[in-house]
């Protein structure tokens, strides 16, 4: 071979090792984010390519998927659609052709649409028969009487709010509402009637915010509920031994290194009140104090045992409820009241109840019990986790009492249940510049069967104009909706 033709060898060998150099550079470097790229429009066209999977409450589906209409240049087949959408929204999130998933709809993107590895066998048996890819289902926790409860409960007062009720023993969610709510299928699809009923639900134009999960996403005051993590506090630190021994509470109670006076709501008994009378009353002036004489180190770690300062995943994401650091005797003792910096999501304060009501024990809180392909076989179990003890069994069983005399004749006697051991807290959040605006109301809770086991506890909390400027206002507002939720739980049980 002379000596030009080598070259041109050499040459065109040296292009051709180039050309497999690259093509294995994106098939095996570049092959995951060019397949996950946004602009890679053959992703989207495969998964709406078949009907997606389907996620499940109690067997059966609250989703579904319907042909695409074949009008303009839509090339996605199936859109997606849903069973009361907007009472199911805070657990689904949304799956749309023009917008993208969120929540479970885009956590479990994988087994919904059949690509997830998991499925692997399933997708070859799938392919060798022929048979046209199928995605999988998606199990959840929910009770749906519980979320139906909850969502009415809601919508019955008309004003923004959120419940969440959890299984202590487990820490599965059996409802997760939110109010005002949207319904997902209103936007599925790509057309103009999907683009402008997305543009509806923006903040922007719609102050309501109903694309908001409350339940997991926004914080509040929690108000007086919190003195329930305060009491765990003076319990777990050895302040107090027991629900009836009588605190060092004066009256008025003047907070550390100031002049101002801790108020209470009304003529109430809480001088030197027992923690089960302050409770009872929700006595500012004695949470408040046991707060601050314990300081903020004790009380913050207390509240992290709670699940406060960390963000959960359910698995969706929550937001992390705050108790700060660094605060002074008398911000601890306004924060103890949950006031001053502390906020916390529904979920938290369900968290709180739960861990009360399962002796002590804080299990994860978690909406998915497993994964299924499509011929019903399960990929994925989730098993229950203990996140954290905040409190002894002897402690968890002194607040217990504690809140049942709440329930029994204290503030939260809307939430009495025949036949059932009921305990809870009101509470009545201020907020607004120097407490401007109407309160939150507040209203936390768990159920006992009279074999000792609890099957549910609640956090409901409600946004309302209506809402009266005193700790009544939890048990008159909240504390209903926190019955009708327990009592679907209940006689499910039955």
């Amino acid at each position: 071979m002379n000596k030009p033709l080598r070259r041109i060898a050499i040459f065109c060998g040296l292009l051709v090792l180039t050309l497999l150099l690259r093509d294995n550079y994106l098939q095996y470097v570049r092959a995951d984010s060019l397949k996950d790229d946004p602009k890679n429009r053959r992703v989207t066209i495969a998964r709406y390519a078949t009907p997606r999977g389907d996620i499940l409450v109690g067997g059966d589906p609250i989703t579904g998927s319907t042909e695409t209409s074949k009008s303009g240049l839509n090339d996605l087949k199936y859109k997606r659609t849903y069973k009361n959408g907007a009472m199911w929204a805070p657990v689904t999130g949304y799956a749309s052709q023009a917008f993208g998933a969120t929540q479970l709809e885009s956590i479990e993107d994988g087994i919904l649409t059949g690509n997830d590895d998991r499925l692997f066998f399933r997708k070859t048996l799938d392919m060798i028969t022929g048979k046209e890819q199928q995605g999988g289902n998606v199990v959840t926790t929910l009770n749906a009487g519980a979320q139906k409860a909850a969502f009415e409960g809601l919508k019955k007062q008309g004003g923004k709010g959120a419940v969440v009720a959890l299984e202590p023993s487990t820490g599965k969610i059996l409802a997760l509402a939110s109010y005002p709510s949207y319904d997902p299928s209103s936007f599925a699809g790509n057309t103009n009637d999907d683009a402008a009923a997305w543009k509806k639900l923006q903040k922007k134009y719609n102050p309501n915010d109903p694309m908001l999960n409350r339940a997991l996403r926004e914080t509040y005051p929690p108000g007086s509920t919190f003195k329930v993590v305060t009491a765990a506090a003076a319990l777990e630190n050895g302040k107090y031994t027991s629900a009836d021994e009588r605190t060092d509470t004066p009256l008025p109670w003047i907070m550390p290194g100031t002049r101002t006076e801790l108020k209470n709501e009304g003529n109430i008994p809480c001088e030197n009140a027992t923690m089960r009378v302050a409770l009872q009353f929700s006595c500012n002036t004695v949470f408040g104090k046991i707060g601050s004489d314990l300081g903020n180190d004790k009380m913050l770690e207390e509240a992290k045992k709670f699940g406060f300062d960390s963000e959960q995943f359910t698995p969706v994401r929550a937001t992390a409820s705050v108790f700060s650091d660094d605060m002074n005797q008398s911000q601890t003792a306004l924060s103890s009241i949950g006031q001053y910096n502390t906020a916390a999501t529904p979920l938290q304060m369900a968290m709180v109840a739960s861990a009360v009501a399962n002796d002590g024990k804080l299990m994860k809180p978690y909406m998915v019990d497993s994964l299924q392909s499509s011929n019903l076989d399960e990929v994925a179990k989730t098993e229950p986790e203990e996140l954290s003890q905040p409190l002894s069994p002897k402690n968890a069983q002194i607040l217990q009492d504690m809140m049942q005399t709440v329930v029994e004749k204290g503030t939260g006697t809307n939430a009495r249940i025949n036949g059932v051991k009921v305990g809870g807290k009101t509470g009545t959040a201020q907020h607004g510049v120097e407490n401007s605006e109407n309160p939150y109301a507040w209203f936390i809770s768990y159920a006992k069967l009279p074999d000792g086991s609890s099957p549910v506890a609640v956090a409901v909390v409600i946004e309302d104009e209506s809402a009266n400027r005193d700790d009544i206002s939890g048990g008159g507002l909240a504390a209903p909706i926190a019955k009708n939720v327990m009592e679907a739980v209940v006689n499910a049980k039955k």
